[in-house]
């Protein structure tokens, strides 16, 4: 018999391809580039190898599945596109999997298929150094991920509700022999939070800005009553996050709402050392399979070097030099925020 916390990965995951955008909502839009007319370069030329572990490229498939046989199933699947693209990874949340070892399995799935791999494993905040200890060492991970979803937590009919979780966080950070990334789940993350957070000793964050995924609507649905739809637009977009952390020397990934190229190139732009992608990767899993998968990962990394030879950019820092435009909304969003727009 399927376990309740089994039952809500599955549920998970069939409310966030419900509820899935084929448009972001990250506010890329609001960021323009102007066109090169004249790069004086060639496709080449490019070099896309980003300035983070030993990474080969500046985008990576971010966390999502795990828990359940069908989540198992599907992090298999997502192993072997990223050891055939050579993509990092990001295993779903493994919190199900200490409560529960026999679903430890539907974890380890993803190194078995990608046993040279660069994967991330996955915890939520509140746990303890024991817990991220065992959580590195079911998956071999060569990092953690540590997820901040107080939205989600409150939204969640069964969720948490005491969210005192900087000390287990600090000793975490600092006990542990891979590096650890902090990140949110969508709803984005401010300059304060990334100030407490560098306060403990923090390097690495994902500021994953509304835009994607949502989940403070995904557990709305979970909701008896579906009281706090409300929600669905709380949090700062993935643009507006990049801005709040423009100023931080923290090294900053980014993820939510990312559909395209375009999008993976204006969140580097704006400082991000890398970009996840999540919801686009499961739906297209979903809807299309796992070549076609496979290959619309072949076609962004393809694509984003042709990009960068658009903006004449040879590689990742001469690409945060690139001119662009901002839209209004985002300008006066700035402003408020006293913060700089490069």
């Amino acid at each position: 018999m399927q376990s309740q916390q089994s039952h809500r990965k599955d549920e998970h995951v069939f409310l966030a391809e419900k509820a899935f955008d084929q448009e972001s909502h990250a506010g890329f839009d609001q960021v323009r580039f102007i066109h090169t007319a004249l790069p004086e370069m060639s496709l080449s030329e490019v070099t896309l190898t980003p300035e983070l572990f030993d990474w080969q490229w500046p985008f990576y498939i971010n966390a999502m599945t795990g828990g359940s046989k069908q989540t198992g199933e599907r992090n298999a699947q997502l192993g072997r596109i990223a050891a055939a693209t050579g993509l990092a990874i990001a295993t779903g949340s493994q919190s199900v999997a200490l409560a529960d070892h026999s679903l430890a399995e539907t974890f380890q799935v993803m190194r078995h298929n990608n046993p040279d791999g660069f994967i991330l494993g996955n915890l939520g905040a509140g746990k303890t150094w024991a817990d991220a200890k065992d959580a590195i060492a079911m998956i071999d991970a060569n990092a953690l991920e540590i997820h901040l979803n107080v939205a989600q937590e409150l939204v969640m009919p069964e969720g948490d509700r005491d969210f005192h979780w900087l000390d287990d966080l600090a000793e975490i950070v600092a006990k542990s022999p891979v590096p650890i990334l902090v990140k949110e789940v969508g709803f984005g993350m401010s300059q304060e939070t990334l100030a407490q957070l560098k306060q403990i000793g923090v390097q690495y964050v994902d500021i994953a800005g509304r835009g994607g995924t949502n989940f403070a609507t995904i557990e709305n649905y979970r909701r008896e009553a579906r009281d706090m739809s409300y929600l669905k637009n709380w949090g700062q977009t993935t643009t507006e996050s990049l801005l709040e952390a423009s100023t931080s020397d923290m090294t900053v990934l980014a993820t939510g709402g990312v559909r395209n190229p375009l999008d993976i190139l204006t969140a580097l732009r704006l400082g991000a050392r890398a970009v996840g992608i999540s919801g686009m990767v499961l739906h297209s899993l979903i809807q299309a399979g796992e070549p076609q998968t496979l290959e619309l990962m072949s076609a962004f990394q393809t694509q984003l070097a042709q990009l960068m030879t658009l903006v004449g950019a040879r590689d990742l820092a001469s690409l945060r030099q690139v001119p662009v435009v901002y839209d209004q909304a985002l300008v006066n969003y700035a402003k408020q925020r006293h913060l700089e727009l490069q």
